[in-house]
């Protein structure tokens, strides 16, 4: 049975789940594009804000993390960090809590986005299901409504038959690699979390070093006062 008599056989239903198939394939392909690490922790990124963090050149970094072209997974958390550290002298020791909660949110909003595909994976075997209700249903209207056995009563019955059993197959031809491809883009997206965590490590470190050093030259300044 080629492609098209599959769906085909399917009916309805089979046309719904083929259009879902479709949904999912294009999510699938945004997924995929927006979780490459040159658009989540881009390696030049993370060299340029190595290299502004040991020059202190925080005010820099910010503008670049803002800019069109820094405006990636990386940059808005490294952006929320040193936000928080320049808005005041003691700003430094609260960074890092900053870019963890950034990080969460960055993340959180990447899971949703891959979202519909789980949603797709467990609605696809549902319909096939239905499908494979409606079909039977179908059958045993057929055996019971036809009292002579002739090649239509044969044919009708083969197709409610036929119905129940390719929307199943449908359903789950849809499901499982929507399954498999779900629980890949969480990895990569997890795998890209904790790369951004060690990468924005040396910055969020020298931002608790200019809290800390606030705070410890303040009494020194006080007793001199006095």
């Amino acid at each position: 049975m080629s492609f098209f008599k599959y769906i085909e056989g399917g009916g309805i239903i089979g046309y719904i789940i083929l259009a879902l198939s479709i949904v999912g394939a294009a999510f699938t392909i945004s997924a995929i594009l927006r979780t490459r690490r040159i658009q989540l922790v881009p390696e030049e990124q993370v060299k340029e804000l190595r290299l502004q963090a040991d020059a202190g050149d925080f005010q820099q970094a910010l503008e670049d993390c803002r800019s069109e072209e820094g405006d990636t997974f990386l940059g808005r958390i490294a952006a929320a960090g040193i936000d928080r550290s320049l808005r005041g002298p003691l700003g430094g020791l609260e960074a890092r809590a900053a870019m963890e909660d950034a990080g969460e949110d960055e993340t959180a909003r990447l899971f949703r986005a891959i979202d519909p595909i789980a949603v797709i994976a467990s609605v696809a075997p549902l319909l096939g299901l239905l499908g494979t209700v409606q079909g039977m249903i179908g059958a045993f209207e057929t055996v019971a409504s036809t009292a002579t056995r002739s090649s239509a009563y044969y044919e009708t019955l083969a197709s409610n038959i036929s119905i129940a059993l390719i929307t199943t197959f449908q359903g789950l031809v849809v499901a499982i690699p929507c399954v498999m491809v779900h629980s890949w883009l969480r990895n990569r997206i997890d795998r890209a979390a904790s790369e951004a965590g060690r990468a924005l490590e040396p910055l969020a470190m020298s931002l608790e070093r200019i809290g800390t050093a606030f705070t410890q030259d303040e009494p020194r300044q006080m007793s001199n006062g006095e």
